[in-house]
């Protein structure tokens, strides 16, 4: 079996940038993902369509190919009021200097931002909304470790299901 659109892939792998390990997954948790809708880079997906079980990858990607460059208007100041809690206090254990921290916008829609500022003086937190690797060059070295078709509900849901796969909470 190879890999294609609505797959369910197991991969073990390494992250690197400049030659520094960033990430290492291996086959106790390897990485599933589904085909078409994981979330991952799409060039990312492009490298891994045909493999095969066992077959090794070792492949590079661009900041463009991968989560775009570093975008200075996605760094923010935004009101230190909107983060204070009911009694008016900052949770400084939670809001810390360079913590990514989850966010939700007025839609609903879920955010991670990077705390790169609090400024309790000037009323402000500076938050930098870009993805944690934009405007690196990812290097990507590994093994596929499974291929299976997905289920009728994984690919209702958009997502793999299983271990190392979406938990439903």
């Amino acid at each position: 079996m190879k890999i294609t659109a609505n797959k369910v892939v197991s991969i073990t792998y390494k992250l690197s940038i400049d030659n520094k390990l960033i990430e290492s997954v291996d086959e106790k948790q390897p990485l599933l993902f589904l085909v078409g809708n994981s979330g991952l880079p799409e060039k990312f997906e492009e490298k891994m369509e045909g493999l095969a079980p066992n077959d090794a990858f070792d492949f590079v990607l661009s900041p463009a190919e991968a989560f775009g460059n570093h975008q200075e208007e996605d760094v923010l100041n935004l009101p230190i009021e909107d983060f204070l809690s009911e009694d008016g206090s900052l949770d400084t254990e939670f809001f810390q200097v360079g913590k990514l921290i989850p966010l939700t916008d007025d839609q609903g829609h879920n955010h991670r931002a990077k705390i790169m500022e609090i400024s309790k003086l000037n009323g402000y937190m500076k938050l930098d909304f870009n993805h944690p690797l934009a405007g690196k060059t990812l290097h990507f070295t590994g093994k596929v470790f499974e291929i299976r078709d997905a289920s009728k509900e994984e690919l209702e849901h958009g997502h793999a299901h299983g271990p190392g796969g979406h938990h439903h909470h």
